[in-house]
């Protein structure tokens, strides 16, 4: 009986031992630079964001936050990079929602790429992006009407490009194409940039984006926003209607931004990592940068990113089986 209780007493003096010790580390954090990785090329909006988050982020934490690409495999490199780091919350990552769905399309899920549920710790939702379709001025396609009529010829099909096989503009494209009963042909690029250039100079007609990348050129009518992929026209372009208002109900994607660290990343550092990027948020600069780049912040507890992660892996998941959705 003594010997029971002298063990239970021991165990008990361990456990608390082992969680002032957890405590410690964590309050000591971060005691050395953080890595935040962007698994695109350096230039898109995810990577633009990831620049102004680490300089703010590095301000408040008092140690270099350093952004370091690592594209690829529309984002699986990187993100299965952050999936096998050490969850001592030194390596992480800013991910688009291309993040949930993209193994999906590649048909890498469950090989060489990650758990997209459950191999990941969510931090934070940093932005939500609603989505457009946008012309080339020099196409001749003016309005959403005209793009579905030069779809619609005897013969004929409309190409549009994305930033990579898999990401939502992808699914939108398809999406936009089943419901319009027309043809579309995706071409697949390496990041917005270089889909933004080819459609400005009319290699391809039109792209599905986010608002950021492409708004210098809607202000000098370089290029023509057609409709927004959202439930509501969005603040950010006021004037460009919905696909829901031009007769296609069920065209609806809206893409986001969110922080995760890998999996069984400690709580206390979950905590510390959310509570700084919620103030970050607030700040009216970082409002603003954002604005520009087409982003509107969200923020709130780690589970609000979760919860979206988990919605469009399971929503679109069965959108690219209905369709058929594949790389090209």
């Amino acid at each position: 009986m003594k010997l029971t209780r002298r063990h239970a007493i021991a165990a008990a003096i361990s456990v608390a031992a082992s969680c002032a010790a957890g405590l410690a580390w964590a309050d000591s954090y971060p005691s050395k630079p953080i890595t935040l990785v962007v698994a695109y090329p350096a230039g898109g909006d995810t990577d633009a964001l990831a620049r102004v988050f680490a300089e703010k982020l590095s301000a408040r934490v008092g140690q270099p936050v350093v952004v370091e690409n690592r594209p690829g495999a529309s984002g699986i490199i990187g993100s299965s990079f952050v999936s096998k780091a050490a969850p001592d919350g030194y390596t992480l990552l800013l991910a688009p929602s291309t993040f949930s769905i993209a193994q999906l399309v590649l048909k890498t899920q469950g090989t060489s790429g990650y758990d997209v549920l459950n191999g990941f710790t969510p931090i934070v939702q940093t932005g939500s992006l609603p989505l457009f379709l946008v012309a080339g001025s020099g196409g001749g396609l003016a309005s959403l009407k005209d793009a579905v009529g030069a779809a619609r010829g005897a013969g004929k099909s409309l190409s549009y490009a994305s930033p990579g096989s898999g990401s939502p503009m992808h699914i939108l494209g398809e999406m936009f194409a089943r419901a319009s009963g027309t043809k579309l042909v995706h071409i697949p690029y390496k990041g917005v940039a270089p889909a933004v250039n080819d459609v400005l100079g009319g290699h391809v007609p039109l792209t599905f984006i986010t608002l950021g990348p492409v708004e210098p050129y809607l202000a000098s009518g370089k290029l023509l926003p057609l409709a927004v992929a959202s439930r509501e026209r969005s603040p950010l372009a006021p004037k460009v209607p919905t696909f829901a208002e031009l007769g296609y109900k069920d065209v609806e994607v809206t893409a986001w931004h969110g922080l995760f660290g890998p999996r069984n990343l400690p709580q206390e550092i979950v905590k510390t990592l959310n509570g700084h990027f919620n103030e970050i948020l607030k700040m009216p600069d970082i409002v603003a940068r954002m604005a520009v780049l087409g982003t509107e912040p969200v923020g709130g507890a780690a589970d609000v990113l979760a919860k979206t992660n988990a919605a469009d892996f399971t929503r679109f998941g069965k959108v690219i089986q209905d369709l058929g959705i594949q790389a090209d």
